[in-house]
């Protein structure tokens, strides 16, 4: 895309076409997220109220961690008048800097790329100075290391500053605003967790809030803080900061919750040794569903988050187990806007007749049950003890959701054989995966999501499981898709349960590959929005 120079003033932008960027909006649907809010309290509104402008600041703060210039960019084009610039201002904010995450972060304002480590670390730091400086400092390690610290030059060594200390104007004001909201509600495990929240974001050790998130039991679902490492491409060390708000509903959770009494039963049936399976992690699988009031920060940023299984903390996952939350109201808008004119587009006549919400959500419920399966904390073969996500790194992400993706058609068809789904929902279930994988590869396949499904794609095509019939439609074997889906499970599996960086590697590189068939299916869907873009009018009525 070729590109030119717009001047305003003394400043010099280099800018794409507006053409190209009014193109990426479009790629995104406006969606309004109308969430009825009569069934909870006129306390539990005012929570939502101050939470609201405490995520705003959640917002700043990830642009911030995404990159330190991105503050005066934003109050350039906000600055400027121009009915151009407000398309730009537009993408910029859909995307929290000026990269396109669809197009493995190229940028589309200025001509510098986006450093791999983001925010997080000085933009010019390799690694190969980063370990060195671990080396040097032995004491200082796990500080390097840490999900809650950035990395910054100071007399020209690298040195690890606390999160609280790094962002401290941001995270006193956010702070402030949980402890008023814990003052007004009068939900007690909601007050709870957003006092210890409060703490948290003034300390870094947000232990004692994760659990007490675990324990959430109103109308109300909150979570706001650093989560998600997949800003942190360099290492996928660090998290970014996020929020969602979100009110609960508690007849369809009910109903999704008798999932959680079989997990030691799943962890059991996965197809690797048992030596290398985990049954330490606490046994406490809450689910959620939710509808989405208001979310924030790196949730926000690109694509919009289905579903999230929390909290990360391993401490927490073998204390109390792990939570699902199911963002229904995103969910159905995707569905929607984007799901049924891809399948409408690419599926063969029998999968098109038989793929549904309820196949498509329930993947999206064991996609997050199926996080909290299989390895966590390993032992290598050396007998040290560590996670898989330090042996992964950068690699960690892409294998993760790759893990999730399959695990959750592997798991629903082990409920569907114990009566608990729908047996005669088989050819649905699958039928409904295969429709939904271009939705994501169109994410970017260097993106962890993206990545993950082009390697389950080009591994099923592989096996024969996928393929192209006579109209140059997409459908399935039958009696090859299993077998693919458990084989590629235990590659994955393995692959964590050894902590091997090298074979994560290798398997990254032989199938994340943009295939002509995956190419001339994509190619199809110009037409078709690749996400939805929230938009949240409930605050308004706040």
């Amino acid at each position: 895309m070729p590109f030119f120079v717009l001047c305003k003033s003394e400043n010099t932008l280099q800018k794409a076409p507006i053409e190209y960027v009014e193109g990426e909006l479009a790629k995104f649907a406006p969606v309004e997220l109308d969430v009825d809010l009569s069934l909870i309290s006129e306390n539990d509104k005012n929570v939502l109220a101050k939470l609201v402008d405490a995520s705003r600041l959640i917002d700043e703060l990830f642009l911030n961690q995404v990159d330190a210039e991105n503050g005066k960019m934003l109050q350039s084009l906000q600055a400027s008048a121009s009915t151009e610039n407000s398309a730009y201002l537009e993408l910029f904010k859909v995307m929290f800097g000026p990269w396109n995450r669809l197009e493995h972060d190229k940028p589309f304002l200025g001509e510098r790329n986006k450093p791999l480590g983001a925010g997080f670390y000085p933009p010019d730091m390799t690694k190969e100075e980063f370990e060195r400086a671990k080396t040097e400092n032995p004491d200082l390690a796990e500080a390097f290391e840490s999900e809650f610290t950035v990395i910054r030059r100071q007399g020209g060594k690298l040195v690890p500053v606390p999160y609280h200390q790094a962002y401290s104007s941001y995270v006193t004001k956010i702070s402030a605003l949980l402890k008023e909201a814990a003052e007004i509600t009068d939900d007690a495990s909601l007050e709870k967790y957003l006092s210890l929240r409060a703490d948290a974001f003034l300390t870094d050790d947000y232990f004692d809030s994760d659990m007490a998130w675990m324990d959430l039991a109103g109308d109300l679902e909150i979570v706001i803080g650093p989560y998600e490492v997949y800003e942190d491409n360099l290492y996928n060390y660090k998290a970014a900061y996020e929020a969602f708000l979100c009110t609960v509903d508690h007849e369809e959770s009910q109903k999704l919750d008798k999932v959680s009494a079989y997990l030691n039963e799943m962890e059991g049936n996965l197809p690797i040794p048992d030596e290398y399976k985990n049954f330490n992690r606490g046994l406490s699988s809450p689910i959620k569903v939710v509808n989405e009031v208001f979310a924030a920060g790196d949730t926000k940023s690109g694509i919009q988050t289905t579903a999230f299984n929390l909290p990360n903390d391993e401490r927490v996952r073998e204390a109390k187990g792990s939570k699902k939350v199911m963002l229904k109201n995103i969910a159905r808008a995707k569905f929607e806007k984007c799901w049924i004119p891809i399948v409408n587009t690419v599926l063969a006549d029998k999968p098109l007749q038989n793929v549904s919400f309820d196949s498509y959500f329930t993947h999206v419920l064991m996609h997050e049950m199926s996080h909290g399966l299989g390895p966590g904390n390993i032992v290598l073969k050396d007998g040290s003890k560590t996670t898989v996500v330090k042996e992964l790194k950068e690699l960690y992400s892409t294998i993760e959701e790759c893990k999730a993706d399959v695990l959750g058609i592997y798991n629903m068809k082990f409920l569907m054989d114990k009566g608990v789904f729908d047996k005669g929902q088989e050819y649905s279930m699958y039928s409904s995966y295969l429709g939904g994988m271009l939705r994501s590869i169109r994410f970017g396949i260097n993106e962890a999501h993206g990545g993950g499904v082009a390697i389950q794609w080009n591994y099923y095509f592989e096996k024969g499981a996928f393929y192209v019939d006579g109209s140059g439609k997409l459908t399935f074997d039958e009696n090859k898709i299993f077998p693919a889906v458990t084989s590629l499970a235990r590659e994955l599996l393995l692959i964590e349960a050894r902590g091997d960086y090298d074979g994560a590697n290798n398997f990254i590189q032989r199938y994340r590959q943009m295939t002509p068939e995956m190419k001339d299916a994509v190619e199809k869907l110009e037409h078709v929005p690749t996400d939805i873009r929230p938009i949240f009018p409930v605050v308004d009525r706040l």
